[in-house]
């Protein structure tokens, strides 16, 4: 007789229990239907830990061992088939525990065979030494217990009782219902409406959606998504639902539950639930509208899972909210986090439950739309974004444009209830120390004391707070971040992109009269902030833990935790060596400087990029050249392509011999080398009133204090209105190329003119063979030259402008004690002008 087969439709995400007596096939069933990576034998892990799968005296170990690994796989989001015997309830209890404990579905999958089959089997392993009465004793146990699975807490129970039964079988995987990753939008995501009708009808038609009666029908392809509490406070809870579930059963919208929804959902199930807060109302609406709607609206509250993940899971939405632990799984927990949010069952001083603000040590890949917390604005905390605008208390309706990320509200017509506390606001006040992102992200201007205000757009500003969230150092040390630094105009020298006249010549247009030249380190750009001791840095930076930091100038870790503390401990004493702490009555320090060598942070970057272009082609052209040089002899005509393959090989030897200047094995902290070049601020102030001298020449006492740490910076001044001056540091700029350095750095003599807010700070003049690792080994001929001297760099130039201004607003604002959010406006501000899209070999 033909079985059909048992479809067993697994959820994709879950705990699988083999559930079968010894001989059932289990194993053999595994093998079949899944990979050998999502079965954990118990067997296998008796061997593994014994050398001996049989060993019944492992079996403890071995059970440790495996649901160890089951929980490695389940955090991870893995499917994970456990092939045990599990025939007892206590055994099957541990692997409910372990599902619940990770937040997926434990499921049953029992092959339940019958006892003279399992008995044959056993007799044909002769490497099972147990008594067959064992195999009696396992199925009278599972059958006494089958039908207790699902009170057990498995969610899924499949039971095949033959062996026809067992081949027949089909397993197929299907996703959660919170897994809609197939839907990407574009999404409306509109925020508690509890019951405003009217304001609902405005907030759609204002979105573009046609309205007419019970009924909305979106712009083509746009999907409305309500993010729960739809009904209680507001004048017509009866008429939203009519509304919202029109909309979802037609396409045309999305919802989860809110916990007002959760609570008349149990009401309408005839559970005993409190009527406050506007459910009195709503019951009372649902019984006028009559029994068929109110079953209409028990079937639809009760068919809306805690949270859905949409859009391949860049965003999800919930209630409440959802950290990313609990994100695309399914237990109570997760919906009773999304319905109701970080709560503990405690209440405050108003009866009300207190909610923990889990949005602030959110740091999940998904956007999180979420409400339930009423308040004033839109609040934008890490990627998590609250739209419940509190329309029922008088405030408005909200929602977001997705993935356009646009903020679209409508005020409320009135006030329809009050609420218990006011309306939380959207970020705490501007000297707080957390950055109000919801306007931070909205882009527009930043006010700066030295250059007015300097705006932003919003792309760039969200470019900033990913980049920095993920990869920043503790923002409270992070008071500055350095600009770029524009190159001279092009030069039109023979054989020459940049050369020193060009940059002579922009100062002298813009009226400087003098400029200092500061040999330019081939490092990495570097931020060091000290603090003299702890106290110091919990006064200063407001930190308990730690005494400075060093970073790159986009605000990431330069180097790694041991040696950082090394370093720092080196540099705090050469500062108490140098005396500074007493001679600028201060107790921290903010330092600008180079690292080296360049290798320390850009080893990557050579082997990857540079060294790799050196190889390939040292191994191509020299056997190139050799192979024409044997035609020639032959008499073959091949002597142009010779001189050229020559030349190209010429080239190459320079390009290599010039970025391996640069390279240098780094085998410790002491092998870490800092030439700093602007003393930035201290207590009280931010130096940029003292010239580049003063700063070369303060920070030159580091030098003598450690000279094996910290070096000083090769520097000429340089008269414009004297040819002799110019020429000579023209000179001093060949001689230091010539010998493999990078170049120059040109400034104005005086660090800031507050009368020319358009001079460029500094402008770089690099070396004809240093030009050659950026640009390539070919680049100074004729034809390449021709072509890069057409480099534009006017955005250039501006960025450099902005960010010199923003960082130094960031500088005078920590200076000036303002809280973290108002410096780090500013050093986000910088950040931000960094994704703007500019030639990066300029």
């Amino acid at each position: 007789m033909t079985v059909p087969p048992t479809d067993i439709r697994l959820p994709e995400l879950s705990l699988v229990a083999l559930v079968g007596a010894s001989s059932a096939g289990k194993s053999t069933f595994a093998a079949r239907h899944f990979l050998p990576t999502e079965v954990l034998s118990s067997d296998f892990f008796r061997a593994l830990v014994s050398d001996d799968e049989n060993s019944l005296e492992a079996t403890g170990d071995a059970f440790d061992s495996l649901f160890y690994v089951a929980g490695k796989r389940l955090a991870r989001g893995r499917l994970t088939v456990v092939d045990a015997t599990s025939v007892r309830p206590e055994d099957r209890r541990r692997l409910v525990d372990l599902a619940r404990a990770h937040d997926v579905l434990p499921v049953a999958i029992v092959l339940d065979l019958p006892r003279a089959v399992l008995e044959a089997r056993h007799a044909a392993r002769p490497d099972r030494d147990f008594r067959p009465e064992v195999i009696g004793r396992q199925v009278a146990e599972l059958r006494r217990t089958l039908r207790g699975l699902g009170k057990e807490g498995f969610r899924h129970v499949w039971v095949l009782r033959t062996e026809a039964e067992v081949d027949a079988a089909r397993i197929s995987r299907v996703p959660l219902y919170t897994n809609r990753r197939e839907l990407t939008g574009p999404f409306d995501f509109i925020g508690d409406v509890h019951g405003c009708l009217d304001e609902l009808r405005e907030l759609l038609t204002k979105l573009g959606y046609t309205v007419e009666g019970n009924t909305a029908t979106p712009p083509p392809g746009r999907t409305a998504v309500f993010v729960g509490d739809l009904v209680d406070r507001g004048p017509d809870s009866v008429g939203v639902l009519r509304l919202v579930m029109n909309m979802a059963h037609s396409g045309a919208a999305l919802c989860v539950p809110g916990n007002h929804d959760e609570k008349l959902k149990r009401a309408l199930d005839g559970k005993a639930v409190q009527a406050l807060h506007g459910l009195d109302r709503t019951l009372e609406q649902l019984d006028a509208a009559g029994p068929e709607f109110r079953a209409e609206v028990r079937a639809f509250l009760g068919g809306l899972v805690s949270h859905l993940v949409l859009d391949g899971g860049r965003v999800v939405v919930a209630h409440a909210g959802l950290p990313e632990r609990y994100q695309g799984r399914a237990s109570g927990r997760v919906r009773s986090f999304a319905l109701y949010g970080d709560v503990d069952g405690s209440q405050d001083e108003l009866g009300l439950p207190v909610r923990r603000d889990w949005a602030q040590d959110y740091r999940g890949a998904a956007t999180v739309v979420y409400g339930h917390t009423p308040v004033a604005q839109p609040r934008w905390v890490n990627r998590t974004l609250n739209i419940d605008t509190g329309c029922a208390f008088g405030g408005a309706l909200t929602a977001l444009r997705y993935p356009e990320m646009d903020l679209v509200s409508v005020p409320a017509h009135a006030q329809y209830a009050v609420p218990a506390r006011p309306l939380q606001p959207a970020a705490p006040e501007p000297d707080g120390d957390t950055l109000d992102l919801a306007e931070f992200l909205k882009g527009g201007r930043i006010e700066t004391r030295t250059f007015g205000g300097i705006l932003l757009k919003e792309g760039e500003r969200s470019a900033a707070v990913e980049t920095f969230s993920r990869f920043g150092v503790d923002p409270r040390w992070c008071v500055y971040l350095p600009p770029t630094m524009s190159p001279v105009e092009t030069s039109g020298r023979e054989g020459l992109l940049e050369h020193p006249a060009e940059a002579f010549a922009y100062f002298r247009g813009q009226g400087i009269t003098e400029v200092i030249c500061e040999e330019k380190h081939m490092g990495s750009r570097a931020l060091l902030v000290l603090a003299r001791d702890g106290e110091a840095a919990r006064a200063h930076f407001g930190v308990e833990d730690g005494t400075g930091r060093i970073y790159t100038r986009t605000g990431r870790p330069f180097l790694a935790p041991d040696w950082e503390q090394g370093v720092l401990s080196r540099a705090r004493a050469a500062v108490t060596g140098a005396g500074l702490w007493e001679a600028l009555d201060t107790g921290w320090l903010v330092l600008d400087a180079e690292i080296l060598p360049w290798s320390l942070k850009a080893g990557e970057l050579i082997r990857g990029q540079y060294a790799a272009v050196g190889a390939a082609g040292n191994a191509a052209l020299p056997a190139a050249v050799a192979a024409l040089e044997r035609a020639v002899e032959r008499g073959v005509e091949v002597g142009s392509i010779l001189e050229r393959t020559r030349e190209r090989a010429a080239d190459l030897s320079t390009y290599r011999e010039a970025y391996r200047a640069y390279v240098r094995r780094v085998e410790g902290p002491g092998d870490v080398r800092i030439l700093p070049f602007h003393l930035l601020a201290s207590e009280g102030r931010v130096h940029t009133d003292r010239g580049h001298l003063w700063h070369l020449e303060t920070l030159g006492r580091l030098a003598d204090a450690d000279p094996a740490l910290f070096g000083r910076t090769a520097h000429r001044v340089v008269t414009l209105s004297d040819p002799a001056s110019e020429a000579e540091a023209t000179a001093w700029w060949e001689a230091l190329t010539a010998s493999g350095g990078e170049g120059m750095v040109v400034k104005p003599l005086t660090f800031l003119d507050p009368e020319k807010r358009s001079l460029q700070p500094a402008l770089k003049v690099r070396g004809r063979e240093y030009l050659r690792i950026i640009y390539g080994p070919e680049y100074t001929r004729p034809e390449h030259l021709a072509r890069l001297r057409t480099r534009a760099l006017g955005a250039k130039r501006a960025r450099a402008l902005r960010e010199f201004h923003l960082g130094l607003e960031a500088l005078a604002r920590f200076v000036d004690r303002a809280g973290t959010a108002r410096v780090h406006e500013c050093v986000l501000g910088v950040l931000a002008l960094e994704s703007d899209p500019v030639d990066a070999r300029l």
